[in-house]
């Protein structure tokens, strides 16, 4: 084969030309590591480009593997455009090679280095997925949500090898944990309480096989969701208003009452209690006040209610006066000739935000934690950072936050629910979960998704 000299890689270097950056990947070699930056002319092939590494790294033709974007390239007659290889793309290169290097009577040293050992096929399929996800942005982006350890240890081999190692090793003494349990319980076939608690754990196997196919299959529905936001003026004062299509009556804060002058308007003849999922107090009515949406003014009538979230909620009652339509294919809220867009998610008020926040969570796939109530997945470790956070806030703040928790439709006490999970369950159920690799979180949220049952929920977590 006719090696490209040198000359070839600057001679004719133009502006268009594409640059990629090579990486090499050579265990036990001084150039492991390295990279190679390549100006290259078009319609290059991948023999060509191999013949350039040799020159540059004086590794043989037939010793190189390459990768792009985690997917091995093949056919040394194929074109890196042909490849989809682009400026500024990375390559990896694997050198495998059949035995030990040959060089050149000149250039062989005077003294031959003792023989390395070899590496077992273990470590070669260790270092391929390393190289495959290095070569894959989507790839390590899933990997950094799923398994932040892993993922920073992408970029050093030794590391990962450990990381993925220790990963397999705790994996492995899960599942053998888990089967000692079906053993125990299987030990007496008679006894109706082991095979309730056998049909339980097969259920909650089935349930984490469904939650798992749907985590690969149907990712869509573990995001979540934006609410309904739009800018409009009470009074001449600017709010954001929460557009609830399930609330029954036009509903604001006393709060956002004041600030709009019309809290002197409240009629307490009609305060009371709001009872449904919690309950809230009612202040009164404010039977009529300007509201501006989208430049059109028109009447509106509002409900003065404590324990809110939002300031203002645009309830059914205001949506069918005026024929309002919510248009989630335009994302506005449209009126008789009139679109007012809906707020993008960085307009939202924070507060709302903060109260989806706090919900609880249970093990999802891969070490991440999945909302109870949104079913939004999170990375692993972000409820017991929600949790450390929620410790620190006084006490008033904990009876605010119980009060927004209402307005959102939760259960009376929720918030103080999760405030006070510090240790809802006896200290050794929890320590007994803790023994078997968990974080405390994970035990206390286990615990909770199983009512307390330490069996069902360690094989909960032995599922997740």
């Amino acid at each position: 084969m006719c090696v490209p000299s040198r000359p070839c890689l600057c001679d004719e270097l133009t502006s268009n030309r594409p640059r990629i950056t090579i990486s090499i990947n050579a265990p036990d070699e001084p150039a492991d590591q390295e990279l190679l930056n390549l100006d290259l002319p078009p319609g290059l092939t991948l023999a060509d480009l191999k013949g350039f590494v040799q020159v540059e790294a004086n590794f043989p033709v037939n010793s190189q593997y390459f990768f792009y974007n985690g997917q091995p390239l093949a056919g040394d007659s194929m074109t890196l455009e042909q490849a989809g290889i682009k400026d500024d793309d990375m390559l990896v290169v694997m050198i495998r090679r059949q035995g030990q290097r040959q060089q050149p009577a000149a250039q062989r040293p005077a003294q031959q280095q003792p023989p390395r050992p070899r590496r077992s096929p273990q470590d070669d399929e260790i270092e391929t997925t390393r190289l495959r996800i290095l070569g894959d942005h989507n790839a390590l982006r899933s990997l950094q949500d799923s398994r932040p350890e892993l993922a920073a240890a992408v970029n050093d081999p030794n590391r990962w090898r450990e990381e993925w190692i220790n990963m397999k090793r705790l994996q492995e003494e899960q599942q053998r944990e888990h089967q000692r349990q079906l053993d125990l319980l299987n030990a007496d076939p008679f006894n109706v309480e082991a095979q309730a608690k056998i049909e339980e754990m097969i259920r909650q196997e089935r349930v984490i096989e469904n939650l798992q196919h749907a985590y690969e299959h149907n990712p869509e529905v573990f995001g979540r969701v934006t609410m309904l936001y739009i800018n409009c003026e009470v009074n001449g004062h600017p709010v954001k208003a929460f557009v609830d299509s399930g609330a029954q009556a036009t509903i604001m804060s006393p709060s956002c009452a004041e600030a709009c002058g019309i809290k002197r308007l409240i009629d307490n003849r009609y305060a009371g209690m709001a009872v449904g999922v919690g309950t809230a107090k009612i202040l009164g009515r404010v039977h009529h006040a300007e509201i501006s949406i989208g430049g059109a003014i028109m009447p509106c009538a509002f409900t003065v209610m404590e324990g809110k979230s939002v300031d203002l909620l645009f309830g059914l009652d205001m949506l069918k006066r005026y024929k309002a339509k919510i248009d989630l294919e335009k994302n506005c809220l449209c009126f008789e000739g009139i679109e007012v867009p809906f707020l993008p998610e960085s307009e939202i008020p924070k507060s709302f935000e903060e109260a989806q926040l706090d919900e609880p969570t249970v093990s999802g796939p891969n070490g991440t934690e999945v909302g109870t109530r949104s079913g939004a997945v999170r990375p692993a470790g972000s409820a017991a950072a929600s949790s450390s956070a929620s410790a620190g806030q006084s006490s008033s703040s904990a009876q605010a936050q119980g009060s927004r928790s209402q307005a959102q439709g939760r259960t009376l006490g929720a918030s103080e629910q999760r405030n006070t999970s510090a240790a809802p369950f006896p200290a050794a159920d929890i320590d007994q979960l803790v023994s078997l690799g968990f974080s405390r979180q994970q035990a206390i949220n286990a615990l909770q998704a199983c009512g307390g049952n330490v069996e069902y929920a360690a094989s909960l977590l032995f599922q997740g």
